[in-house]
């Protein structure tokens, strides 16, 4: 997906503002992918279906998340995200977030 009208990429980190958890942002749907009932009985707080969705490493668990644009705000900590796929995705840690390990298409 282009990350033009999405307002985290890979990488990034972020901060659940409704759950207060933070993490990283390893994809990007421009808007939301899932199922109908997934939405009803997860989507308790009825975000924008047509804005992007993220999918989130959850930092001190191995929970990954799927969350709506409006629920995240950016992490300026720079510190990192304790989770076991963390490898998987990224190079390493820099200024203000993750480097990907592999290109994106």
């Amino acid at each position: 997906m282009s990350s033009t009208n999405a307002k985290f990429g890979p990488g990034d980190l972020i901060l659940h503002s409704l759950f207060e958890y933070r993490g990283v942002v390893i994809d990007v749907d421009p808007h939301f992918l899932g199922t109908a009932d997934w939405y009803n009985n997860v989507a308790k707080s009825r975000p924008p279906r047509d804005r992007p969705w993220y999918h989130v490493l959850v930092d001190g668990s191995a929970v990954q998340t799927y969350v709506a644009e409006r629920n995240l705000e950016p992490d300026p900590s720079g510190k990192p995200v304790n989770h076991p796929d963390i490898a998987n995705h990224f190079a390493g840690l820099s200024d203000g977030g993750y480097m990907l390990r592999h290109k994106i298409n």
